[in-house]
């Protein structure tokens, strides 16, 4: 004799209960687990002497020297290391080195020798990341911001416009070389990045 349909929906509400409790169990397992790996972590960074919480800010004294190296060429990162602070600490103490908006998106060409921000396609950052770069040229991708657009991204540089234009001349190959021909997309991205470069040299008379 054939289940009724009362007896079907018994059983399918009775195996949908046991799911849902099964799945919940299974959360709270997964949660106990992350708070016991998360003090576990807490424990052997403090017996190595590391303290949590954020990094102080760069001391007012040491606020000039930190613009002043940066102006230099100086990595965030490395600026970060040497003062004992986040790189967060160290982007506020030159944030008004740093411009708001995109070189190409300014009206004005910036002043010789700032840093200027300017978005590098993805084909060319991937090209300079792989490259044999100087440690001045090495620091501005490395620094950089990753921006997502669609399927591909831009890599958001900070230099200055010397260390742009030498990174812009690194990127030559892209446009092909005798007997290794272009590869098409490449090409485009390095115009583009080129396009953008040009924004920070002076007009001519």
């Amino acid at each position: 004799m054939a289940p009724s349909s009362g007896q079907r929906t018994g059983e399918l509400l009775s195996t949908v209960k046991f799911m849902v409790q099964t799945l919940a169990a299974a959360g709270e397992l997964q949660r106990d687990l992350q708070r016991e790996l998360t003090y576990d972590g807490l424990r052997a960074a403090e017996a190595k002497g590391n303290k949590g919480g954020r990094r102080p800010a760069v001391p007012a004294g040491k606020t000039a020297d930190v613009r002043t190296a940066y102006l230099e060429g100086r990595s965030i990162a490395s600026l970060a290391r040497d003062h004992g602070v986040s790189r967060g600490a160290i982007r506020t103490a030159v944030a008004e080195l740093m411009p708001d908006h995109t070189a190409i998106e300014q009206e004005a060409g910036p002043a010789p020798g700032l840093p200027v921000t300017l978005d590098v396609p993805g084909k060319v950052a991937d090209f300079l990341h792989a490259a044999d770069l100087e440690a001045a040229e090495r620091a501005a991708p490395d620094q950089g911001v990753t921006v997502r657009r669609g399927q591909g991204y831009t890599l958001r540089v900070t230099a200055a416009p010397a260390v742009h234009r030498r990174l812009l001349a690194r990127c030559q190959p892209l446009d092909g070389a005798q007997g290794v021909p272009a590869i098409p997309a490449q090409r485009k991205a390095r115009r583009e990045y080129e396009n953008r470069v040009s924004t920070l040299v002076p007009p001519g008379p």
